[in-house]
């Protein structure tokens, strides 16, 4: 019972309705129970399996659901359901099995907000729960849906307190013992006023106020508008207002970009920062280090988002210049380097040819030292040098395969051949440290440079495909070669990577700018300077 300020309000404990099904009989039978919590409810049995009994179930569920609305719905006045059972709907183990009134762990949810009708379900269907539980708790339910809330209860008087205060008895008291003329005194062992009592009285009359009756009931608020962000809803009584309307507002904002058809990830960055503001705020005010969680998650959110974005445009929009959809992420490329440059250190003879067989094979084992590959695969890389190559590979133990090279170069899409590179296996020590997803995206990368159509109609040898992924993997978000600050590509290093002497750079790199790789080229000051044509600058990886 809580009483407050002259009223006194009585809290009821928060009804629950749990309907269940069961297996009954046999289990060859089929056979399911329906069950509810409420004893007038009696048990039915279903002979249909799970289907039937689900859909009596929900249909079962929907009767009480009726009931409870035309009796008004919730009520305010009434405890959390799941406080009753320690919160053990939501709590994990080890806080459900703390005793009663024990701490809770840091990430426990109070019980706070006004009370609401909420129905959940198990993900087995199997177990539905009607409950009258607080905000805070139905918001932490898992499955659990908000169905009406309950205003708040109102202040009441307690019953004959009105009277009590005006009504005097025959003597001229009233039932609180004051005189209703003087105001004097009138003491549980005495009838008649006492002489002090009664000279105080006559010297200052009136000096005390009359009882005053009690104050009208007021008239109910409107009901705040309400809210839900993040499985959460959001109190109606939550401070300060500009809190309680900035995340509803967020809450609907998430819900409407959801339905945009295409993707604004500037849009989201700012939803994803605004929402951590809030969220750290909220949990300044509620103390509760879930929301500080929630807010440390939409943080990183939101810087990812703005990563994410800044990769797709890679080149500012403007009027004249279309946003560059970008088949590698900043952080991809640097992985995609990182590749590259283990490659042209661990390539187990010089020839280009190797060279890139080993790149292409290194690329699709990289997460666990084995792969898949076809004769089409190797006749794309290398034409008429495949063979050849994949036996020098074999002979310097860098490959491994489980049959002879002529029955991998007859391997079709449909059937691969599975290789081995044994220093890349997992019991080695890792050499790199990306996923299999970044894996599949480099490799995809290289695959599409290297199969480049006019590369191909060109007829470029092995050199030239390598030196066009490498001037791909190192250019700036406009195209160009190479850092600001270096002014270009180190010819020694273009050169080492691509087996061939520095000065026929410049031969190779025309080819390119022939092939509509390259817009330009130029090799002075030991410097190799160009651009990447419109058409490649998806492929190109950022610096």
């Amino acid at each position: 019972m809580t009483v407050e300020a002259g009223t006194q309000t009585e809290r009821v404990e928060g009804r629950v309705w749990t309907v269940r099904l069961d297996p009954h009989g046999r289990p060859s039978d089929g056979r399911v129970r329906l069950s509810c919590s409420r004893v007038a409810c009696a048990d039915q049995h279903f002979p249909g399996g799970t289907v039937a009994g689900r859909k009596a179930a929900v249909e079962h569920v929907n009767l009480h659901l009726a009931r409870i609305r035309s009796g008004g719905g919730p009520r305010g006045e009434a405890w959390c359901a799941c406080r009753a059972a320690d919160c053990a709907w939501h709590t994990p183990t080890s806080d459900a099995a703390r005793p009663r009134g024990g701490a809770r762990s840091a990430g426990a949810v109070r019980c706070g907000g006004p009370v609401v009708l909420t129905v959940s379900a198990d993900r087995a269907g199997r177990l539905w729960r009607i409950a009258e539980t607080c905000a805070r708790c139905a918001a932490a339910i898992p499955d659990c849906r908000v169905l009406d809330t309950a205003p708040p209860p109102a202040r009441t008087t307690p019953a004959g307190a009105d009277q009590a205060a005006v009504k005097p008895d025959v003597e001229g008291r009233t039932a609180r013992g004051t005189s209703t003329d003087g105001m004097a005194a009138v003491f549980s062992d005495h009838t008649t006023p006492s002489p002090v009592a009664a000279a105080s009285a006559a010297a200052t009359p009136g000096s005390f106020p009359r009882a005053r009756a009690a104050s009208p009931a007021r008239a109910p608020r409107r009901a705040k508008r309400g809210g839900k962000i993040a499985q959460r809803i959001v109190p109606h009584d939550l401070e300060p207002d500009v809190l309680r309307l900035e995340l509803i507002e967020l809450g609907d904002a998430f819900r409407t970009y959801q339905q945009c058809p295409e993707p604004d990830l500037a849009l989201l960055a700012t939803l994803h920062e605004r929402k951590a503001r809030a969220f750290r705020l909220w949990a300044d005010v509620s103390d509760d280090d879930s929301l500080r969680h929630e807010a440390d998650r939409a943080e990183k959110a939101a810087q990812t988002t703005r990563e994410m974005h800044a990769n797709r445009g890679g080149l500012p929009a403007g009027d004249d210049q279309p946003v560059v959809e970008r088949l590698l992420t900043r952080q991809q490329a640097v992985h995609a380097r990182t590749v590259l440059d283990h490659v042209c250190a661990h390539t187990p003879r010089p020839e280009a040819e190797v060279r890139l067989a080993v790149l292409m094979l290194t690329l699709r084992a990289a997460r666990a030292g084995t792969g898949n590959v076809t004769g089409q695969d190797l006749v794309g890389w290398l034409k008429d040098d495949a063979e050849r190559v994949l036996q020098q590979l074999v002979a310097a133990d860098w490959l491994h395969l489980p049959g002879t090279v002529a029955e991998v170069m007859a391997s079709r899409p449909e059937d691969p051949t599975a290789f081995t590179v044994p220093t890349l296996l997992p019991e080695q020590p890792r050499l790199f440290a990306f996923g299999k997803t970044t894996r599949s995206k480099i490799s995809g990368w290289a695959q599409k440079a290297v199969g480049d159509r006019k590369i191909r109609k060109k007829k470029l040898g092995a050199t030239t495909r390598l030196l066009a992924l490498y001037t791909a993997a190192h250019t700036r978000p406009d195209g160009r070669l190479g850092s600001a600050e270096d002014g270009g590509l180190h010819l020694d290093q273009v050169a080492a990577f691509c087996a061939l002497p520095p000065d026929q750079v410049a031969e190779h790199a025309g080819l390119l700018v022939t092939a509509d790789w390259l817009a330009e080229a130029d090799t002075a000051g030991e410097r190799l300077r160009g651009q990447l044509t419109e058409r490649v600058l998806p492929l190109g990886g950022l610096l």
